[in-house]
């Protein structure tokens, strides 16, 4: 499967032996390379510091992700378009035209399409192109009638024509065509003229059914409207009449009870207008037709005079009443009106009125589009060419960055460089974290990051310029960790040098240094005790409160209490037996601490002055060792693969950072070279205190004399 006659060059890098992708046959020969020996196997298009629309180009199959085939199909076509293929590894924005491969069929088009790009751009006499010359379709094919995206715009010297293109802008929609111009796509004119057939179509019915659907003529629809705006209204009342000739005694039920109209009688009845229209139609009596002049709700008046005027009059005559037959007999005048509306079609073109839609139809403007259609998909090829070459352009500049970050991870170990995945800089606590990664999902983060083994801060970052948030992780790599809590404040600059507001809201721990781990037992000890003595303390100081407050609260009632017990037995006797007792126990514990003291520094005082370091240094070791070894283990095996594997990527090795490189990925704060520094502060204590110096004095005259006595220069004094 693979080829065996190119050398491959490796270098050990994070630990991990990574192909060297650095010549031209390197990349010739990069499809026999074996997928086992790349550093990741896919990565996501979207937050990487690389153009998207590059790696848009090389995501042939639109599904958001790189992978390794993408990859070898992106260089295999490069490198059979460009007399040298090693040109990519400059990276340059600007494409030279002499670098493209004229020998081949592809690279003669591209060529030639360059020169065309060249052309429009007022630029013959230019030998280079740059990626965002060939990027501005805007301007390349401004100019351009037909540009081979299947998108006419109304530019034809045909007014007609124009017209009409407007016309399917306007009532079906319109696209952007790659001139930047709006028009019409082949799917919008034929829905288009769909949409028009379908409305001729359905007003064709009722041209044949006249009457039938258009029962009142042209007042047919606000009749209709109407209709439907009383229907629930007088079905109420006529089943309301049945109910009282049904059973007499439910009439004044029926009709409106006194008291639900006591209730606004106060008030004024113009602002009651919604509540009136809840009551009866009109007055409830059994067998009663409907009244259309006189008796009327004053909620309803005007809707039952419409109904009068509209269909009333022009179907039954001059009436006073109707009947709840011919009420019902309505419904069926209305219905094949009803059945027409609710088959309506084509009522995107209806604003254009029937008959302009018939003159469409009837004429050859569809004949007309099509044809400006064809002609503009039979510049495809040639337009689609123009675009190759800004694919081209882009990858001549992009391509090998994505090498360099995905078959090796060159960039991210390279002093001076960053990788892709490297979104920015924070700012916290006297350093900057150059690992810093875009977060895309914190969930899945949350589930990997543990296995990363490096101290991570997760921060939410808001840009206030322009209201945009983001998620990201910063790597610690250096320094301690003693003023970093969940809900600090930061500060991130992207990639492009914005600055972000970031606030830490999660931190997964893991050691940062050895340093660090030889202090933390230390630290440890000296928070449990700080701790505990602030509890002892506030306990104490609760107590002491409580009790001075019950106390003052109890005083009144002592003192009645004395008045009324006069004859009160006197407290008992002090023991003194029992607190001698409490006073030997204590006395045995501060003399067993002595003793084991007194041990201990005698111990070490009888030891040879050259061991005593040794002592000393062993017993630091005991207390800080277990922590250092494991740090050390830790440390040694940072891998970043976890966070990045969370972030959508495949990674397909190690992405270790070790000691020496975690120091280069977090930076300390320090002082300029040269810097001055005043020693003069103004806060110190001019005058150093007696006591410190006495003891120190007093510290220094006891070890001297120690050493004195023990090589014999002088005898005990006692």
């Amino acid at each position: 499967m693979h080829h065996h006659n190119h050398t491959w060059n490796f270098a050990t890098i994070g630990g991990v032996k990574r192909v060297k992708i650095e010549t031209a046959a390197d990349l010739v020969h990069l499809k026999d390379l074996d997928p086992k020996l790349w550093t990741a196997l896919s990565c996501p298009i979207d937050g990487l510091e690389i153009d998207p629309k590059t790696l848009e180009l090389i995501d042939t199959d639109k599904d958001r992700q790189i992978h390794v085939p993408e990859i070898i199909a992106a260089v295999n076509w490069i490198v059979a378009v460009l007399k040298d293929p090693g040109t990519i590894i400059k990276q340059q924005n600007e494409l030279t035209l002499d670098a493209i491969n004229d020998k081949t069929d592809e690279g003669k088009l591209l060529l030639e399409s360059a020169k065309v790009i060249l052309r429009t751009l007022d630029k013959e006499s230019a030998t280079t192109l740059t990626v965002e010359e060939t990027g501005d379709t805007d301007r390349i094919f401004a100019n351009t009638k037909f540009n081979g995206d299947g998108i006419i715009s109304d530019d034809d010297s045909n007014e007609e024509t124009n017209k009409l293109i407007r016309d399917i802008m306007t009532h079906v929609g319109s696209v952007r065509d790659r001139g930047g111009k709006d028009g019409i796509s082949e799917g919008l004119a034929k829905d288009f003229f769909e949409e028009c057939q379908k409305y001729s179509d359905w007003c064709q019915l009722q041209q044949d059914q006249p009457t039938t659907i258009l029962p009142l003529g042209d007042n047919t629809p606000a009749a209709y409207t109407n209709f439907l705006a009383i229907k629930a209204k007088v079905d109420d009342y006529f089943i309301r009449c049945r109910l009282a000739a049904f059973d007499a005694q439910t009439t004044q039920v029926l009709n409106l009870q006194t008291a639900r109209v006591e209730t606004i009688t106060a008030r004024d009845l113009s602002a009651a207008m919604s509540e009136i229209a809840t009551y009866p139609l009109a007055r409830i009596e059994a067998g009663t037709p409907l009244p259309l002049h006189t008796g009327i709700n004053p909620a309803w008046e005007g809707a039952i005079r419409q109904f009068q005027q509209l269909t009333v009059l022009p179907l039954f005559g001059a009436k006073a009443h109707i009947t709840e037959a011919e009420w019902n007999s309505l419904a069926a005048t209305f219905a094949p009106y009803a059945a027409w509306q609710a088959a309506k079609a084509g009522g995107k073109v209806e604003g254009l009125g029937l008959e302009r839609v018939r003159a469409i139809l009837a004429g050859t403007g569809r004949s007309e589009i099509d044809a400006l259609i064809a002609q503009d998909n039979a510049v495809a090829h040639e337009a689609n060419n123009i675009m190759m070459v800004n694919k081209l352009a882009r990858y001549n500049r992009d391509l090998y960055k994505l090498i360099r970050n995905f078959v090796t991870f060159f960039d991210f170990y390279t002093p001076g460089s960053k990788a892709i995945f490297q979104a920015g800089t924070l700012y916290i606590d006297q350093r900057s974290c150059d690992l810093c990664v875009q977060v895309s999902d914190l969930a899945r983060q949350a589930a990997m990051a543990q296995f990363s083994g490096m101290y991570l801060l997760y921060c939410e970052c808001r840009n206030k310029a322009n209201g945009n948030k983001m998620n990201i992780v910063a790597a610690l790599t250096n320094g301690d960790i003693d003023n970093l809590v969940v809900g600090r404040n930061a500060l991130f600059y992207d990639s492009k040098g914005q600055d972000w507001d970031a606030t830490i809201v999660r931190i997964v721990e893991n050691p940062i240094s050895i340093r660090q781990a030889f202090f933390s037992p230390y630290r440890k000890a000296a928070a449990f005790i700080e701790s505990n003595i602030n509890k002892m303390a506030s306990n104490q100081n609760d107590k002491v409160m409580a009790d001075m407050n019950k106390g003052i609260e109890d005083v009144p009632g002592k003192v009645a209490e004395t008045k009324d017990k006069k004859d009160t037995p006197p407290p008992p006797p002090f023991d003194v037996a029992k607190f001698a007792g409490i006073f030997a126990a204590i006395g045995l514990a501060l003399g067993a601490i002595g003793t084991a003291l007194a041990s201990v520094v005698g111990g070490f005082l009888k030891l040879p002055w050259w061991e005593m370091p040794l002592a000393i240094a062993g017993l630091l070791l005991i207390i800080s060792g277990p922590s250092m070894i494991l740090a050390y283990m830790k440390l040694r095996k940072r891998n970043l693969a976890p966070i990045l594997d969370a972030n959508g990527w495949a990674i397909n090795a190690d992405v270790t950072i070790n000691i020496q490189f975690g120091k280069n990925l977090t930076q300390l704060a320090q002082l300029p070279a040269g810097a001055l520094v005043s020693i003069n502060d103004p806060f110190k204590k001019k005058k150093e205190p007696i006591l410190p110096i006495i003891f120190l004095i007093s510290v220094l005259a006891g070890v001297v004399l120690y050493l004195l006595i023990k090589f014999h220069v002088i005898g005990w004094p006692f």
